[in-house]
């Protein structure tokens, strides 16, 4: 038995609520050291705090704190308080994080989100904004699978037990009419939990035929080869998927309003310079992702130029397709019907985006 197939097995979990871990992306489990900003502290603390901590994931789907941090667009905002963040490897590592004070904010995928708010029973987090839609696709190995109707008996790689992308690929393959035990991945088409830092070398060992990942990941898999079959964004409405969103803990946007709002004020900014300056924005992206406290390495421009590409910076957290990922999970039976009722507080939001000529954002009926 291969190397590769020994991670590949020891990569597979148990399910508790929402099927345990339920990672954004799957990147593993240990956070990084702090980071500061490259901008020092400037001016009055922001409500007196001498530091804001923040946690986000070394890659492209957080392309908005990565890019922030990078420019100093975040600092700016926090004036003499000091932004520092920590580099999270996967998304149960970081409402951990959250949940005992480690952190303050953080980006962080949809599935993650939801299982924080349920299992606290609405009390640890608020969702207060959006960050990225879209950058998810299934790439395969074109010589083994041809189209979409070449999937059974096949083996295709998630990163996680019942992460988001696992749920929308075990969504769509019930919708194709497979049949897949959820928990062990078993039937007509085989569903290999694999951690994304083994995923390309599985796929070219041969391992799995193809996999549903995220960006960076996908790009690695072409650059490798592989064949982009499905962007998941054909599967929603607009092409449009929350894939990260902004949390906050519930104690700390009480306590400290005003640090949220610069944060937020940092985020809008961020997002709308990442959007009239792409090329610049890629390159800071990818000079912070060489961060050694954050991924450690830059990602060559065959991978990042499509990589930042299938991404869609955003504020608005498409609170209606959570909602609709909540549900696939449920129908998947990986979780129990969710009452997600307040899982959004978006006034803060809100408020800097009128200040900044811009149109609010909808909770879809999930706000506080």
């Amino acid at each position: 038995m291969s190397a590769v197939r020994h991670r590949l097995l020891a990569a597979a979990v148990s399910v508790p609520l929402l099927v345990g871990a339920l990672g954004a992306c799957g990147y593993g489990s240990e956070a990084k050291k702090d980071t500061a900003a490259s901008v020092a502290p400037k001016g009055p603390k922001t409500d007196g705090l001498d530091q804001v901590r923040i946690g986000l994931f070394g890659n492209t789907t957080h392309a908005t704190p990565l890019v922030g941090l990078q420019k100093g667009l975040f600092q700016k905002e926090l004036g003499g308080t000091q932004v520092k963040s920590s580099t999270f490897n996967a998304g149960p590592a970081e409402i951990e994080a959250l949940n005992s004070n480690a952190i303050d904010i953080g980006w962080i995928g949809p599935s993650p989100a939801i299982n924080g708010y349920v299992k606290s029973h609405g009390k640890s987090l608020k969702i207060i904004s959006g960050s990225a839609s879209g950058g998810v696709s299934l790439v395969v190995n074109p010589k083994k699978i041809k189209s979409l109707d070449d999937l059974k008996g096949k083996t295709i790689a998630t990163p996680q037990l019942g992460n988001t992308q696992d749920v929308a690929l075990l969504n769509f393959l019930a919708d194709k009419g497979y049949k897949v035990d959820a928990t062990s991945g078993k039937g007509d088409v085989t569903v290999q939990r694999t951690d994304n830092k083994v995923t390309p070398a599985a796929f070219q060992e041969g391992s799995i035929d193809g996999a549903w990942v995220p960006e960076p990941t996908a790009s690695k898999l072409v650059a490798a080869g592989g064949k982009t079959i499905l962007d998941e964004k054909k599967l929603w409405k607009d092409g449009k998927f929350v894939i990260t969103n902004v949390i906050v803990s519930q104690k700390f946007l009480k306590d400290h309003p005003k640090a949220v709002e610069a944060v937020l004020r940092g985020s809008v900014k961020t997002n709308a310079w990442i959007r009239t300056h792409p090329q610049e924005a890629k390159q800071a992206l990818n000079a912070k992702l060489a961060d050694s406290n954050v991924a450690g390495k830059a990602l060559p421009g065959d991978i990042i130029d499509p990589a930042f590409k299938n991404i869609d910076i955003t504020d608005d957290p498409l609170a209606a397709t959570l909602q609709e990922e909540a549900d696939h999970a449920v129908k998947a039976g990986l979780l129990k019907k969710p009452d997600l009722k307040g899982i959004y507080d978006l006034t803060l939001l809100n408020k800097v985006l009128k200040s900044e000529g811009k149109k609010p954002v909808d909770d879809a009926g999930l706000g506080s």
